[in-house]
């Protein structure tokens, strides 16, 4: 069963993204391995666009009711089940489903899955030989070069780093603003928004740090790009007020 599940996954998200990866690769002007990730990981963006600006704007509605979620919890702190109720009313007053953003990181993940194994079996000359389409041509060997200066298929700490910074920046964008309430505040509720902002871009450069460089490409990529769709969700719902 496991191994019809890899099968599945392999025809429906690595080939096509490992073969788009190569035929990349291989027209591209200096055959420019880092260019091609770039080119592919703009790609990847350009289709989820439509539901990552979708979650994007949920977090953002979430940010403004925040105050008023944190008065329900407080009102009806000793009943959880009129908190959840009225909880769920403010919801749909405000028009957001809160596990709308859910969605979009369960699309997410399986393609992250499948850009990893590209990045990490990519390099070897056997998947050139069996996972190419018949009308991709093969290289023979991918030189795993950006710009000429950084080897794309061994780790970098600059592009780790970098990844880890953006990834900061990203999730402080969409934290919310949690204030007081009634002089108190929340404590607890601060200090997990707190852990979370510089716990995953700790954890982003550690994991990079141990992965092809590749992969740190494609994600600072995909994070100047999620930053700049942050920036455009946020000016639009700044016009519309």
């Amino acid at each position: 069963m496991f191994e019809l599940f890899v099968k599945i996954f392999d025809q429906i998200l690595y080939q096509p993204f490992f073969n788009f990866l190569v035929l990349l690769y291989v027209y591209l002007p200096g055959h420019d391995f880092g260019v091609a990730i770039i080119i592919l990981t703009l790609l990847i963006r350009l289709i989820l666009y439509p539901s990552s600006t979708k979650s994007i704007r949920t977090q953002k509605i979430l940010q403004e009711i925040q105050p008023k979620i944190q008065e329900i919890q407080k009102k009806y702190k000793d009943d959880r089940e009129k908190q959840a109720k009225e909880t769920m009313e403010a919801y749909k007053e405000a028009k957001i489903n809160p596990f709308s953003g859910l969605l979009s990181t369960l699309i997410q993940f399986p393609i992250l899955i499948a850009i990893y194994r590209v990045f990490l079996n990519g390099f070897q000359p056997g998947e050139l030989t069996g996972k190419l389409y018949n009308f991709i041509p093969n290289p023979g060997l991918i030189d795993a070069s950006f710009l000429g200066m950084i080897d794309l298929s061994k780790p970098n700490i600059v592009l780790a780093v970098l990844a880890g910074i953006l990834q900061f920046i990203q999730t402080k964008n969409i934290m919310p603003n949690i204030k007081k309430v009634d002089g108190k505040g929340s404590d607890f509720a601060k200090t997990i928004q707190k852990q979370m902002v510089y716990l995953f871009p700790f954890m982003t450069i550690i994991i990079l740090l141990g992965l092809p460089s590749a992969l740190g490409l494609y994600w600072v990529v995909g994070s100047l790009f999620m930053i700049m769709e942050q920036y455009i969700v946020s000016k639009r719902s700044i016009i519309k007020k």
